[in-house]
C-alpha cells in the first residue's frame, strides 16, 4: 500500500494486469489484510474481479499459492507485490506452450547484482542456474518476480508450511522445465527506500491513470 505518486503501489500492479486483459485476480494477503480488502473491495472500481486469500501466518511465496490453490487458474500468473516490471503476457504464454515448460519467469538485466539473486539462461531461454544473492557482482540477469506456472506445480506443494518458490521450487525445475523471458522495459523494486523514492517519477505515468 506504499504510495507512488499518490497511488498505492499495488494499484499500479492491478492496473497493469487490467491493461493486459486480465480480469480475475486473487490477492494473497497477510499483513494489513483488512486495509487492503477495504481499499480494493471486490475490484469493481478497477474493472476487475478480486478475491482474497489471507495467511494467518507467513507461508512464503509458494505456501501462499498453495493456500489459494482452489482459486487459481491453469496456468496461473503470479506476481510479487513489491516490484514493477514491464513484461509480455503473449510472450510468456507462447514460451510456456512451445517449450512444454512447467514455468516461465520474467528476467531483467540490472547493472549491479549485489542486491539480487541472479539467473543464467541459454539462447532458447532455458534457465540453467539460480545463484544466491550476494554471490555475484556486476551486471547480470535477475528474476523479476513475474511467473506463469502450471497449476500442477501448486498441487504438488505441501500444505500448511512455509515454501519459497525461488529457493524451494524453481531450482528443482532446471533441465528444461523452467524458462526465462527477458524484459528490457522499466523495472523497480520498492523494497529499498531509495528505489521507492525513484518510483515516484519513474512510475508517475502509470499512477496518473487514477481510479474512477
Amino acid at each position: 500500500m506504499a504510495l507512488v505518486a499518490g497511488v498505492p503501489f499495488l494499484e499500479l500492479l492491478l492496473k497493469q494486469l487490467r491493461g493486459k486483459g486480465i480480469r480475475q485476480v486473487v490477492l494473497g494477503t497477510g499483513y494489513m489484510a483488512e486495509q487492503i480488502e477495504d481499499f480494493f473491495q471486490d475490484g469493481t472500481g478497477l474493472g476487475l474481479q478480486i478475491q482474497y486469500s489471507c495467511e494467518q501466518q507467513p507461508l512464503g511465496t509458494g505456501g501462499a499459492l498453495k493456500l489459494a490453490e482452489e482459486l487459481l487458474s491453469d496456468p496461473v500468473l503470479v506476481l510479487n507485490g513489491d516490484s514493477y516490471v514491464e513484461w509480455s503476457m503473449t510472450g510468456m504464454s507462447k514460451l510456456l506452450d512451445e517449450k512444454a515448460a512447467e514455468a516461465v519467469m520474467v528476467l531483467h538485466e540490472v547493472p549491479d547484482l549485489s542486491r539480487y539473486g541472479s539467473v543464467t539462461f541459454d539462447l532458447e531461454g532455458r534457465v540453467l542456474e539460480f545463484v544466491e544473492k550476494g554471490s555475484r557482482a556486476g551486471a547480470g540477469w535477475i528474476n523479476a518476480g513475474v511467473y506463469l506456472m502450471r497449476r500442477e506445480l501448486v498441487a504438488a506443494l505441501p500444505a500448511g508450511k512455509p515454501i519459497s518458490l525461488e529457493k524451494d521450487v524453481f531450482p528443482g525445475l532446471l533441465g528444461g522445465k523452467v524458462y526465462g523471458l527477458a524484459s528490457d522495459g522499466r523495472f523497480i523494486d520498492i523494497g529499498v527506500p531509495a528505489d521507492l523514492e525513484r518510483a515516484q517519477t519513474l512510475l508517475a505515468p502509470a499512477a496518473s491513470d487514477r481510479r474512477d
